[in-house]
């Protein structure tokens, strides 16, 4: 499970933290990560450069990425880790409630569904759906697979307030369009299709062919002779 610090009264009634950069979210997770594992040693405070280097990023970039959240660390101690743990977790809303369902039994769909690591970020995987009749019914780790025709009883009845596709491009914006419907406003698309939604729902797509693409990218640039190189001089 996370391991999150109980709020204070005063966290608890506390305004929303603001808006903060895409690439900060992105360290922030990486930060969590780090001080989680720390928490579970017993360690009590940790430097702006130990988390720096956890995380990949120059310790600047932790300073800046954590003064978004009104903390600045003790000159000569650091931060204190189950404070900052606390108000990161609180910053990514992962002091909330966040009930998963996956749509899409395929090979991915399964992949997911068997995946720990949910559980221990904060995020509980509570049904799974497909279409196939010959995969309803069927248990996959923890869960047994219900029919995507019952999707909106199955949000109700599981609470289910975060839903990931796992779906071919054909049948993902209808299934959208119901998941939508349904009142879930936070989805995530393994879909290799772009999909439409209100803009009151939080979509992210996930392609993974693009990103090998841009990988493939980069390790062509670097196996590739510098174009500098060939430039002739003046």
């Amino acid at each position: 499970m996370v391991l999150i610090p109980a709020q204070t009264p005063d966290e608890r009634t506390a305004e929303p933290a603001r808006k903060l950069p895409p690439a900060t979210v992105s360290r922030l997770t990486l930060y969590l990560r780090t001080l989680n594992s720390l928490l579970a040693e017993g360690t009590e405070s940790v430097s702006s450069e130990a988390l720096a280097e956890s995380a990949g990023v120059g310790s600047a970039n932790v300073r800046k990425d954590l003064s978004y959240l009104g903390s600045y660390g003790t000159r000569g101690v650091g931060y204190e880790v189950a404070n900052l743990s606390r108000k990161i977790a609180q910053a990514l809303g992962l002091t909330h409630e966040w009930r998963v369902a996956i749509v899409g039994a395929g090979n991915l769909g399964r992949a997911l569904a068997r995946y720990a690591g949910f559980e221990s970020r904060g995020f509980d995987v509570v049904a799974l759906l497909d279409a196939d009749q010959m995969i309803v019914g069927t248990e996959i780790g923890w869960l047994r697979v219900s029919n995507v025709a019952n999707l909106e009883a199955v949000v109700e009845s599981t609470r289910t307030n975060m839903v990931v596709l796992a779906l071919p491009a054909a049948v993902a914006q209808s299934v959208c369009d119901r998941v939508v419907a349904a009142g879930v406003r936070s989805i995530l698309s393994f879909a290799p299709v772009g999909l439409t939604v209100p803009e009151n729902v939080n979509l992210r797509k996930v392609d993974m062919a693009t990103e090998l693409q841009i990988l493939a990218y980069h390790a062509q640039r670097l196996q590739a002779p510098s174009l500098d190189q060939d430039r002739p001089t003046a």
